[in-house]
């Protein structure tokens, strides 16, 4: 699918002020080793996103071993330095640019019922384009992996892995400092810049009983505002913190702009190397130890099943010759779904407006303090996570996500296209509040009952794969949902909303709603098969499981099965999605896979 017109002008103006802004201040590596590549290592990574980032530069510390990462997209553009311009990363040339398939339960106000599907395409991976936010999850998460049959995935194992990798910065968090880690490559620091309504969020929550966390504490129930991976008001992706470090020991490469085609296996079923496609020609390397495929939840499953991995009768219908018959490959695909669209309006100065971007005064604040609005996520302020009602109450189902504007602050310009509204629809229903400030509130299905999957268009290691995340096909996600509507309304009706910033709903019926009873929840059923689509947190197409699970694909030191020398490393192996934003715990599977291969090695 194209890019709207509108969305690639401004990405280019964009462009061409962060140059002006950083002049000589950039990143000026390429990440580009091919000129050296050797013809074998000991270990060959697929993918330099969160995990593979980590898992590549923990294996280049034995010094003896080679090491090399080939990633399909090029470096991180100059962009991707400010955190206030991250908007403008979705849907450029370092995102993958893929969408889903057409929806049939739900996505009734997005362009062809599908959306898009932010991954990252460029050296860092999402990590480089991402919005930032450092969550790893509940503790209950990585216990249930355990108790599926995951031995050395518990929360009080993964949670070492969490601390090493965090090098904490931030002030806040004082009072759990035993959580964090310090020392670690992932620089993680308190939000520097919130708007004034982000106050009144906080003060909401505890109006509702509900205290100001950290999130990644000892426990998730409550109010938060979003750490954020920074290190100096800058962006800290794991090119940064965790490939440029390991460059400087010599024994790792990485070849960027190279698409990996087909993992290698001998008549053993032994993976040997990889073919990868650089600058126009097709180029071979082989593995003396082992195929790390950190490509991803979508890539990954993709490189296997075009590599003879997967479901049998898929792989032949589209003349793969099989290798290892998986059915588990690209199932159990999971995302958290979040509705966007749930806004209130508020007094001009509460809010976030398109001005702070181009503002003379904060360009040059964040030039020479790196403060001001510049130095976080445009819109970005907090999350809360509600008691559960089914269950565990603290193991939630439902996380909120607070920004400080609304889907129409910029009059229709750009940011639509990003969430992919249908035009007519976006003008119709948000017409009437266009370039006015306000807040979002979206509530998030942490723990989504829906499955979907990934799966092949053609053979062709070039052509997108096919997403189908399936959203709201279990009808309990819809129930979910309409309870965090609910709460999410309580949230905006608090004093400290209403009144402090005279916040007020904006309550024009949803089109394609209006056979409904307003605030029925038969309307925000409606309103939910309408509004919610992805949060870019797809997970589990490559399931950690134990030998009883026919669908599982990894076992717990995340061999694959059926072969030898093929390790996947990446959110793909988890069996369930965690409750909360993935850059954190895919950078911890990254962490732990490391050290299974050291000491399987």
């Amino acid at each position: 699918m194209r890019r709207p017109a509108t969305l690639v002008i401004t990405q280019s103006l964009v462009r061409f002020l962060v140059l002006f802004m950083l002049k000589g201040n950039i990143d000026q590596d390429n990440y580009d080793d091919s000129a050296h590549l050797l013809p074998q290592y000991d270990f060959i990574v697929v993918g330099s996103g969160s995990a593979g980032s980590a898992v590549a530069s923990r294996l280049a510390e034995v010094r003896e071993w080679k090491v090399l990462v080939l990633e399909s997209g090029g470096p991180p553009p100059p962009e991707s330095q400010i955190p206030g311009m991250n908007a403008f990363l979705m849907q450029s040339e370092s995102d993958w640019n893929y969408f889903t398939v057409p929806q049939k339960h739900g996505l009734f106000n997005y362009n062809n019922n599908a959306c898009a599907f932010p991954l990252g395409r460029v050296v860092g991976g999402s990590s480089t384009i991402n919005w930032m936010m450092y969550v790893r999850g509940n503790s209950r998460d990585y216990d249930h992996w355990q108790a599926l049959g995951n031995p050395g995935w518990d929360y009080h194992t993964v949670l070492r892995y969490f601390k090493k990798a965090e090098h904490y910065r931030g002030t806040r968090n004082k009072n759990t400092a035993e959580y964090h880690g310090r020392g670690g490559p992932l620089s993680v620091d308190d939000k520097r810049w919130g708007a004034p309504l982000l106050a009144g969020y906080l003060k909401a929550g505890q109006e509702l009983g509900y205290s100001v966390i950290d999130a990644n504490g000892p426990e998730q129930i409550g109010f938060s505002v979003a750490d954020m991976t920074q290190v100096d008001g800058g962006r800290s992706s794991v090119a940064q913190s965790y490939l440029r470090p390991a460059l400087d020991r010599g024994n790792l490469h990485i070849v960027s702009r190279a698409h990996v085609t087909q993992v290698l296996f001998d008549d053993d079923k032994r993976a040997v190397g990889v073919t990868f496609e650089h600058l126009g020609k097709v180029r071979k390397v082989l593995a003396r130890r082992e195929v790390i495929v950190s490509a991803g939840a979508i890539g990954s499953p993709h490189l296997l099943m075009v590599s003879g991995i997967g479901p049998a009768q898929h792989l032949t219908q589209h003349g793969i010759p099989v290798v290892v018959d998986l059915p588990g490959v690209g199932s159990n695909l999971q995302d958290h779904p979040s509705i966007f669209g749930l806004t209130w309006t508020v007094k001009p100065g509460s809010g976030v407006s398109l001005f702070n971007l181009v503002n003379p005064v904060h360009i040059r604040n964040y030039l020479n303090n790196r403060q001001g609005p510049l130095t976080s996520p445009m819109g970005v302020e907090g999350n809360a996570w509600s008691l559960a009602e089914v269950g565990d109450p603290f193991w939630p189902d439902l996380q909120y996500l607070f920004m400080s504007g609304t889907p129409a602050l910029d009059d229709g310009l750009f940011i639509t296209d990003i969430i992919g509204f249908r035009r007519d629809f976006f003008h119709r229903y948000f017409g009437p509040i266009k370039g006015q400030q306000g807040f979002n509130i979206g509530p998030m299905l942490t723990r989504p009952k829906s499955r979907g999957t990934v799966r092949l268009r053609s053979r062709n290691p070039r052509d997108p794969p096919l997403i189908d995340p399936n959203f709201l096909s279990h009808p309990d996600d819809v129930t979910t949902f309409i309870r965090g509507i609910k709460f999410s309304l309580a949230i905006g009706n608090t004093s400290a909303l209403k009144i402090d910033h005279e916040a007020k709903f904006y309550d024009k019926v949803l089109p394609g709603c209006d056979k409904e009873v307003y605030g029925s929840d038969s309307y925000w059923a409606c309103f939910t098969r309408h509004m919610a689509q992805t949060t870019f947190h797809p997970a589990g197409t490559c399931k950690m499981a134990p030998p009883s699970d026919p669908y599982g694909v990894v076992d717990h030191t995340l061999k694959l099965r059926g072969v030898s020398g093929v390790r996947v490393v990446d959110a793909s192996i988890m069996p369930q999605i965690v409750s909360g934003n993935l850059n954190a715990p895919a950078i911890m599977i990254g962490e732990r896979a490391a050290d299974l291969i050291k000491q399987d090695w």
